[in-house]
């Protein structure tokens, strides 16, 4: 396990495995989530958040598929307003730190690469997609990429390369023909 500290935020993160004490912070946390754990595909990971030295107060455990070969789990921390984006095989949570409260439950097509934060804007890179979300976890656009693909900011534009088809398009709107779909909300 490694952890992370980050604007008063410690985060305890472990790939292809649960801590040996995966019991005991479940039961102390105030949200512990177990995602796919009896799932015999894929791998295992492990993420916790905590403040200082205290116990974490969030857990998320869960297996994800695909895994290895560039598919590794992922986060991103938002500190200004709290909020903690996951990813891992296809799987895409997002939470709200202040609850803790699982806000809610979107897939990457075919899998989970990165989280990147430019500005006020968080972007998620897939096998087939580029999705952005606003800094409180609002969806703002989602696009269909090819491999290969890439892309890189300059001031408020995205220039994506696609199999060397070359388009920009503002950070805040995406590609003129694209429209944010809806993430599944987390049920009450």
């Amino acid at each position: 396990m490694f952890s992370i500290s980050l604007g008063g935020y410690t985060i305890d993160c472990q790939n292809d495995g649960l801590p040996d004490l995966m019991a005991e912070y479940a039961a102390r946390a105030t949200l512990a989530e177990s995602i796919d754990l009896g799932s015999s595909n894929g791998k295992f990971a492990y993420l916790a958040v905590r403040r200082d030295t205290e116990w974490p107060f969030l857990v998320v455990a869960q297996r994800y598929e695909p895994a290895g070969a560039g598919f590794e789990p992922g986060a991103l921390l938002v500190p200004e307003t709290g909020l903690m984006f996951l990813g891992a095989g296809t799987r895409l949570l997002a939470y709200d730190l202040k609850g803790p409260t699982r806000l809610w439950e979107d897939a990457a097509d075919f899998g989970f690469f990165r989280w990147r934060r430019h500005d006020e804007v968080v972007l998620m890179s897939a096998e087939l997609e580029l999705a952005a979300w606003d800094s409180d976890a609002k969806k703002l656009w989602s696009t269909f990429v090819e491999p290969p693909w890439d892309y890189r900011i300059s001031g408020r534009q995205v220039l994506l390369d696609v199999m060397g088809d070359e388009t920009c398009f503002d950070l805040l709107t995406g590609p003129p023909s694209t429209k944010a779909t809806r993430q599944r909300p987390t049920p009450s």
